[in-house]
C-alpha cells in the first residue's frame, strides 16, 4: 500500500515511539468518542422505533420512519462536503462546529414537543455529524508519527465498527429503564466532554487553499439525497414504488451532471477521475461489502435475541459486544499484516472470512445457544477486523493530501452506503423469506414490514388459545428459515464483490517493468 499521508502537515513533527505524539493521547480519546458517537446515534435509535411510535407524539408510521431516517439521509448527503469544509477551513474547527451543533441537536430532540422539531433537531445532529466524522481521520492521522499512521487508520475502522455495537448496547440498557427521550439525551454530555477536551488537545493542522465547489455540493447532495432515499425507503414502500423509483432516477441523473460539472472544474469537489485508480475502486466497493454483512448482523440480532430466545432489551443489545471487541482487536494488527504481506491478500482473507461468518449465521435456529451464535459473531468481527483498515487506507490515500478530508469522507459515505443497503436489502430479503415460510394458516393474516413482523406475528398468536404454544415454535422456526435463507443469499452477493475487489487490486507492472500490488 502507499505510505502517502492522508493528512496534511501539521506543526508539531516530533514524533514519539511506538504510538501517539507526546501529549497526544487525550487527543485520541477525544477523536474515539467522536467517530463512536457518530455510528452510535444512527444504530441506537432503531431500538426505540416502538416506544416512537406510541409516544405521546403520536407519529404516523411514516413520520416514525423519517425520525429514524433523517439523520442517516442528512448525514450522508453532507459527508463529502464536510470534509471539504473541514480542508478549506480547517479541520479541528469544522470538527468543533459538528460536536456543538451535535448537542444542539441532541437537546432538541430529546425535548422536541413535537414531530416536525423532532425531525428538525435530528437533521440538525446529522448534519454536525457530517463535519465531525470525515475530520476525524485525518485529525487521528496528525497525532501520530509518521510510521504509525498506518495504525491510526486501523484505530479509526475499529472505533467505526465498534461505535454501530456500541449504540445498541447504550440504546438497549437506556431503553431497559427510560423513554425514548433519554436515549437521545444521553448523546448530548458525551458530545460535550468530546468538545471541550478536543478543543484543548487536538492539534490544528494546516488549511489549505483549495476552494469550496458549490456547484459540485450542490449536485452532489441531490444525488446522494435520490439514492440513499431510495435505498432506505425501498424496504418500506417496496422497490418497484413511484417515490423509490424516481428517487433513484434522480440520483442517477444528479450523478451525471455532478461527474460532467467536476470534469471540467479547475478545483472541483471530486474529482471523477479518481475512480480510475484501483484503490479508491477496491476500497470503497470493499467497504460497502463489509458494512453490508455488519449491519446485516444488527437487523437479525435484536429481532433473533429478543423473539426468537426471549432476551430482554438490554441483553440483546449486549449480544453484539463481541463484534466491538473482535475488531478492536484485530483491526490493528492488520495494519501490521498488511505492510508485510501486503493489502491483497489481507483484505482477500478478510472478505472471505466475513462471507464465512454469514454462513456460519445462517445454520443459527430456535434452538441455538448464544455461544455458538456469538461464535458467528466472532468470525464476522474478525473479517470486518482483518479487511476494513486496508480498504480505508487503500481510499484516503488515493486523493491528494490537500483534500484529506474529501477522502475521509468516501471513506465515511461507503460506510453509510453499506450500512444503508445492510439494513434495506437484508430487511426485505427476510420479510420476504419469512413470509414464505410461515404456516399458510397465519401467511396473509397481517401486512407488517422488515424485523417488525415477527414480534407483530407472535403477539398475534398469544390469543389463539391451546394451540398459542405450537402457532408460536412455528413463527420463530419460519423466522430462521427466512434469516437463513436470507444470509445466504448476502454471503453470495458478498463473495461476487469479494472476487472484484480482489481482481482490482491483482498486481500491475508501472513504467519501470517492475509489478505493484494493486497500488493507488
Amino acid at each position: 500500500m502507499s505510505t502517502s499521508s492522508p493528512a496534511g502537515p501539521v506543526r508539531h513533527p516530533t514524533a514519539a515511539p511506538g504510538g501517539a505524539r507526546p501529549g497526544s493521547r487525550t487527543a485520541v480519546a477525544a477523536l474515539g468518542i467522536c467517530v463512536m458517537l457518530v455510528f452510535g446515534l444512527g444504530a441506537g435509535v432503531n431500538l426505540a422505533v416502538g416506544r416512537l411510535a406510541t409516544s405521546a407524539l403520536r407519529p404516523t408510521p411514516t413520520e416514525v420512519l423519517w425520525i429514524v431516517d433523517s439523520y442517516l439521509i442528512v448525514f450522508g448527503c453532507l459527508l463529502i462536503p464536510g470534509g471539504a469544509v473541514g480542508d478549506r477551513f480547517g479541520r479541528k474547527g469544522a470538527l468543533l462546529t459538528g460536536l456543538a451543533m451535535m448537542v444542539v441537536g441532541s437537546l432538541a430532540s430529546a425535548v422536541a414537543p413535537t414531530v416536525p422539531l423532532l425531525l428538525g433537531a435530528r437533521a440538525v445532529t446529522g448534519a454536525g455529524a457530517a463535519l465531525i466524522l470525515p475530520n476525524s481521520l485525518p485529525l487521528l492521522v496528525s497525532s501520530y508519527p509518521q510510521e504509525k499512521r498506518g495504525h491510526a487508520v486501523a484505530l479509526w475502522t475499529a472505533l467505526s465498527g465498534g461505535g454501530g455495537v456500541a449504540g445498541n448496547i447504550v440504546g438497549g440498557a437506556v431503553l431497559q429503564f427510560y423513554d425514548w427521550q433519554a436515549l437521545f439525551a444521553v448523546a448530548a454530555p458525551l458530545a460535550a466532554c468530546a468538545l471541550a477536551v478536543a478543543a484543548r488537545t487536538v492539534p490544528r493542522v494546516e488549511r489549505h487553499a483549495h476552494l469550496i465547489d458549490t456547484g459540485g455540493v450542490l449536485l452532489l447532495v441531490a444525488a446522494v439525497f435520490g439514492v440513499l432515499f431510495g435505498i432506505i425507503e425501498g424496504s418500506e414502500l417496496g422497490w418497484t414504488s413511484p417515490a423509490v423509483l424516481l428517487g433513484f432516477a434522480a440520483g442517477t441523473v444528479f450523478l451525471a451532471l455532478f461527474c460532467r460539472y467536476e470534469l471540467g472544474r479547475e478545483q472541483p469537489l471530486l474529482d471523477p477521475r479518481v475512480f480510475r485508480r484501483p484503490g479508491m475502486r477496491a476500497g470503497t466497493l470493499g467497504i460497502v461489502a463489509s458494512f453490508v454483512a455488519m449491519y446485516s448482523v444488527f437487523y437479525l440480532n435484536g429481532q433473533y435475541l429478543m423473539n426468537v430466545k426471549d432476551f430482554p432489551a438490554v441483553l440483546a443489545g449486549l449480544g453484539t459486544a463481541p463484534l466491538a471487541v473482535v475488531i478492536f482487536l484485530v483491526s490493528p494488527r492488520a495494519a501490521r499484516l498488511a505492510d508485510r504481506y501486503g493489502a491483497r491478500p489481507v483484505i482477500a482473507c478478510g472478505l472471505l472470512v466475513v462471507v464465512l461468518g454469514l454462513g456460519l449465521f445462517s445454520l443459527c435456529g430456535p434452538g441455538t445457544a448464544y455461544v455458538p451464535y456469538a461464535g458467528c459473531i466472532v468470525v464476522v468481527g474478525v473479517g470486518s477486523g482483518l479487511s476494513n483498515p486496508p480498504l480505508s487506507n487503500a481510499v484516503v490515500t488515493s486523493v491528494p493530501a490537500h483534500q484529506a478530508g474529501v477522502g475521509s469522507g468516501i471513506n465515511s459515505f461507503s460506510r453509510e452506503i453499506g450500512g444503508a443497503l445492510g439494513f434495506a436489502v437484508f430487511g426485505t430479503l427476510l420479510s420476504t423469506r419469512f413470509a414464505d415460510a410461515l404456516p399458510v394458516g397465519l401467511r396473509h393474516s397481517g401486512d407488517f414490514a422488515g424485523g417488525q413482523a415477527l414480534g407483530t406475528y407472535l403477539r398475534e398468536v398469544e390469543h389463539s388459545g391451546t394451540t398459542a404454544a405450537h402457532l408460536s415454535t412455528q413463527v420463530r422456526a419460519a423466522f430462521t428459515t427466512g434469516m437463513a435463507e436470507s444470509l445466504r443469499i448476502v454471503a453470495l452477493a458478498l463473495l461476487l464483490m469479494t472476487l472484484v475487489v480482489v481482481l482490482w487490486l491483482r498486481p500491475r507492472p508501472d513504467e519501470h517493468g517492475t509489478t505493484t500490488e494493486g497500488k493507488l
